[in-house]
């Protein structure tokens, strides 16, 4: 059982030690003209919101798996030049989006309580732009990718990246995952 849903479930906290986990790797889809991998550098290093997440799958994904140090792709999607554009990490883990709950946003959920949310976000931080954006296409000609969710699902906005997968992509970048963020 994932800690967050541990912690759900039972109202316990356990203790740092026991949820300790090791970095995982995700993709998260954005459309560049409402908030872009530009957008998340010039913050200068401090934690954005990522939030209107409106897919049980991608929403299920947030609050159960992703987690603190965790790295994210930033993929802009529904634009002209799609694909990779660079690296956030994991700032705070899954809270539940403020925006289900007013009424003035587009966001709002007229079925979300407080102590019922239903729609999560997490905050994240800029770590690198890349040098170029890594269009679909291209990651579509890598065999080493061919099981990729990214290729299998393509509209889910919250992905998981396997470490084999991350390090092909840094590689086609030429960026050493250290040098990441």
């Amino acid at each position: 059982m994932p800690r967050m849903a541990f912690a759900r479930r039972t109202g316990y906290s356990l203790p740092l030690a026991a949820c300790w986990h090791p970095m995982a790797y995700w993709l998260f889809k954005t459309e560049p003209d409402e908030f872009s991998i530009d957008d998340l550098a010039a913050l200068g290093g401090r934690p954005e919101r990522w939030s209107g997440i409106r897919n049980y799958q991608a929403r299920n994904i947030l609050r159960d798996q992703v987690a603190v140090g965790d790295e994210v792709f930033v993929y802009h999607s529904s634009c002209k030049h799609v694909g990779i554009a660079g690296v956030a990490g994991v700032a705070k883990a899954a809270y539940a989006d403020p925006d289900q709950f007013d009424a003035s946003s587009p966001y709002h959920d007229p079925k979300a309580r407080a102590d019922a949310p239903r729609w999560f976000c997490v905050d994240l931080v800029f770590k690198a732009k890349f040098p170029r954006l890594l269009p679909l296409a291209e990651l579509k000609q890598q065999a080493e990718l061919e099981n990729m969710v990214l290729l299998r699902q393509g509209r889910l906005s919250v992905q998981a990246v396997t470490a084999q997968e991350w390090q092909v992509i840094m590689e086609l970048l030429s960026v050493s995952p250290q040098n990441a963020g």
